[in-house]
Parts: structure tokens; sequence; C-alpha cells
């Protein structure tokens, strides 16, 4: 069952668009592209990032703001602008010694299928394409940029204990 397989989770590795984003992308007169992240998956990462557990991002997406947001959460493996996924997912773990039991990844769309189909914990969100939803062992309810990462983020805390803080932050992190 997957709660069981849960407990042994350290290490998060989520793509941006479509997962942290809802995929959209505005882009401005001066031709910057914009993207809207939820603030609850922000919590979830910081939190996770306090708790003790190794968040990284793997995207083919390249942007400053993207990247500023995400070492404001606390996340020092970002790896943007990515053409081979599974190239960067493997040298990760090799650096950090990890097995692919100890790593959940989210994807949303094709070029994810490639670390989805090795590593321990395979997720999506709701509105995947169905290559992925097929590979994921676990399909968020929520959609890419509505909460899908806090709700894997959430699942794994609490079933190891790490979820409640009596005294919680309202600091997700400076951007």
């Amino acid at each position: 069952m997957i709660l069981e397989k849960l407990q042994s989770i350290t290490t998060f590795i989520f793509d941006v668009d479509g997962i942290l984003t809802n995929g959209n992308v505005l882009v401005n007169e001066q031709g910057e592209q914009l993207r809207s992240f939820n603030i609850k998956d922000g919590y979830a990462i910081q939190l996770a990032v306090k708790r003790g557990f190794r968040v990284a991002i793997i995207s083919g997406a390249k942007s400053n703001g993207v990247e500023l947001r995400l070492k404001g959460l606390g996340i020092q493996n970002i790896f943007l602008g990515i053409d081979s996924k599974i190239e960067v997912y493997n040298s990760f773990k090799n650096i950090y010694k990890l097995c692919d039991e100890d790593i959940i990844y989210m994807g949303d769309d094709i070029p994810d299928l490639s670390i989805m189909k090795v590593v321990g914990i395979p997720v999506s969100c709701a509105d995947a394409v169905e290559e992925v939803k097929a590979t994921a062992h676990y399909v968020s309810s929520k959609n890419g940029g509505e909460g899908c990462v806090r709700d894997i983020i959430e699942k794994v805390l609490k079933v190891q204990g790490k979820w409640y803080d009596a005294l919680p932050s309202a600091n997700d992190g400076k951007f």
C-alpha cells in the first residue's frame, strides 16, 4: 500500500510547469514569461525543507523569477532548462547516495515519464496527461498549481508524524 511506502520518503522532486503552476504562461510586452504559484504549495515545501526533507526541482522551464521563488522557499537543488530529466535525476541521486525508493517525483507530462518509470513513488496531478496518470502510483485530486504539491507533501509528513506544528510560521519563504 502507498501509505506504507511514504514512511521511507526522504526526498521530493517536482516539475514546475503544470505541477507548481497551472501550466499557463503570461507573456508581458517585454517578453518576460510570468507564472503563478500556489501559496499553500509554498507553505508545504518550506515546511518539508525545515523538517529535513530534500526538495529538488527538475524542469525544462528556465526563468529567473521561478528560480528566485524556489530559492525563497529553501530549495537548494534547482535544475532549470533541462532537456534530459533522467540524466539530472540519476546524477542527483548519486550525489546524495539516494535509492529510488527514497524519492517521490511529481510530474504532469511526457518529459516526466523517464523519471516516473524508475522513481520509488511516481505521482501526478489531476490534470496530468493520461500517460503520466497511468504511470503514477498516486494521482492527486488537485490540479497543477492548485495544491497538488501540498497534497503529496502533507500526506508524507502526516504519515511520518512531521506535519503538525503547534506554532506554525506564516513565512513561507522570501521571494
